[in-house]
């Protein structure tokens, strides 16, 4: 069978949709006909979304937030900015305006002061608690590397 033909052929019958719908048989689904309720994704499909919106992530990071300063933080605060910023999606990180100029001036206490006093911190305390926890453990390094 030819692969592009079914692709062409079922995109023109099925639709291409990017944000999930209810099919004609009231079933949430999205792409190109996947009955996401009954069939969900597999893992490969999954890691590969996870892959695709890290890769997002950290382009926003060090393109449009920090440009020119991303890729020289520490490991850890690239790690808790990109998942900050996977959380909370682009506008909802900007909204850390106090913490994200923290980060900009490498002031680390200021930034976990910052996360700390969050509605984001209530809201998900253990992934918060974590993550301020890296921050800490940059500040504790750069003290102890004086």
């Amino acid at each position: 069978m030819d692969a592009q033909k079914i692709k062409t052929l079922l995109i023109r019958h099925e639709g291409l949709k990017f944000f999930p719908y209810k099919c004609s048989q009231g079933k949430l689904t999205i792409g190109i006909g996947r009955n996401i309720e009954d069939k969900g994704i597999t893992k490969e499909e999954a890691l590969f979304m996870l892959d695709t919106d890290i890769e997002q992530c950290e382009h926003d990071l060090a393109m449009l937030i920090f440009p020119e300063q991303f890729y020289l933080f520490p490991q850890n605060i690239q790690l808790v900015l990109v998942n900050m910023r996977f959380q909370l999606g682009h506008k909802g990180f900007k909204s850390f305006k106090k913490m994200i100029y923290a980060f900009q001036t490498a002031d680390y206490q200021e930034a976990v002061v910052q996360m700390k006093d969050s509605k984001w911190a209530g809201q998900v305390p253990t992934r918060a608690k974590e993550l301020i926890l890296m921050v800490e453990k940059e500040i504790h390094e750069k003290t102890t590397l004086r």
